[in-house]
C-alpha cells in the first residue's frame, strides 16, 4: 500500500518506517524540517516537507501522495512543550483528517495516550471514559486527546493507538533523556501513581500491525502497570543515581491501563513485556 506517515522523523516514525518498507509498502514521510529529508530518504522513504499548521500545504502534500493509509505520529514533546503538543492534536489533526477525506483516504492510524482516562481503581480499559472532570492544568491534555480522537473517527477505518509512557532511544527515559536527568539530580519523588510504560519499538510494531486491525481505540502498553514507588527506585539503581524520596498517595487518574484487548483480541504482544527488563536493556544496551 501507499502509506503517508506524518511525524516520520520522530521517535516512533524512525522505527516505524523500516518496518513498513520491509513489509513491501511504499512510504511517504512528512516532516517540517529540511534537515530531516536526507534521514527519511536514507531509510528508503519519499520525503515531503510541510508544516502541519499550514492547511494548504498539508492538503497539497496528501493530494500529491495519494495514499491509501495515513499514519499520524505527530507530537511536540522533545522540549516538553505541552501547549504545542495540544495544538498539534487539535489543529494539526484537523488539517490531516480534512486533507485525507478530500483525497479519499479511507484508513488512518493515529497516536493517542493511555493516561487520559477518568479517575478510578485498577488499570483502565478502552471502555473507561476519558477524564472530563480533570483539573484545569490537565484539561488541556484531555481536550487535545478528545479533539484528536473525534476527528480521526471521521475516517471510515480508524485505529487509535493509546500508547503508554514511551521509553527507549530518543525519549525522556533515554540514557540522556529529561527524566533520566531529573532522577540523577534527585528531583523526582516516587509516589503511588501508576504508570503503564511502552518501549518505542513496541509502539512502532503496533502501528505497523494496526493496518489490519478494526476501528476504535486500543491501549498499547506493556504487561505491568507500575507504581512510582516500584519503578523509580529500579530506574535510579540502573543509573547509579541516589535512591529517590518516597511519598504515599496518587491522583485518581494515575491508574495505568490494561492491554488485554490488544493481546487477547488483536494478538499483539510486546517485545518488552515489562519495564523491569526493558529499562535495563534500553539504558545499558
Amino acid at each position: 500500500m501507499r502509506i503517508f506517515v506524518a511525524g516520520a522523523a520522530g521517535v516512533i516514525g524512525r522505527s516505524l518506517l523500516p518496518k513498513l518498507l520491509q513489509a513491501g509498502h511504499e512510504v511517504i514521510g512528512l516532516t517540517h524540517k529540511e534537515e530531516n529529508k536526507t534521514i527519511l530518504e536514507s531509510i528508503g522513504a519519499q520525503a515531503v516537507i510541510a508544516d502541519v499548521y499550514e492547511r494548504e500545504s498539508i492538503f497539497a502534500a496528501i493530494q500529491a501522495a495519494q495514499p491509501e493509509v495515513v499514519i499520524h505520529q505527530l507530537t511536540s514533546l522533545s522540549q516538553r512543550n505541552f501547549t504545542d503538543n495540544s495544538r498539534i492534536r487539535i489543529e494539526g489533526t484537523r488539517n490531516i483528517v480534512d486533507a485525507s477525506l478530500t483525497s479519499g483516504v479511507k484508513q488512518i492510524i493515529a497516536q493517542s495516550i493511555s493516561w487520559a482516562y477518568e479517575a478510578g481503581e485498577g488499570p483502565a480499559t478502552e471502555n473507561t471514559p476519558l477524564d472530563t472532570n480533570a483539573s484545569e492544568s490537565r484539561m488541556r491534555t484531555i481536550e487535545g486527546i478528545r479533539s484528536l480522537e473525534k476527528a480521526v473517527a471521521e475516517i471510515p477505518n480508524h485505529v487509535i493507538l493509546r500508547y503508554g509512557m514511551l521509553y527507549g532511544q530518543g525519549t525522556w527515559y533515554d540514557a540522556a533523556g529529561l527524566m533520566t536527568e531529573e532522577i540523577r539530580q534527585g528531583r523526582l519523588t516516587a509516589t503511588e501513581a501508576v504508570t503503564s510504560f511502552l518501549h518505542v519499538e513496541d509502539a512502532a510494531n503496533a502501528a505497523a500491525l494496526a493496518l489490519n486491525w478494526p476501528s476504535g481505540p486500543v491501549n498499547i502498553v506493556d504487561n505491568e502497570p507500575a507504581r512510582g514507588i516500584d519503578w523509580v527506585p529500579v530506574f535510579s539503581e540502573i543509573l547509579g543515581a541516589p535512591r529517590p524520596p518516597l511519598q504515599m498517595g496518587r491522583e485518581g487518574w494515575e491508574r495505568g491501563a490494561s492491554n488485554t484487548k490488544a493481546r487477547m483480541d488483536y494478538g499483539w504482544s510486546p517485545s518488552y513485556p515489562s519495564w523491569r527488563s526493558g529499562f535495563a536493556q534500553s539504558l545499558k544496551g
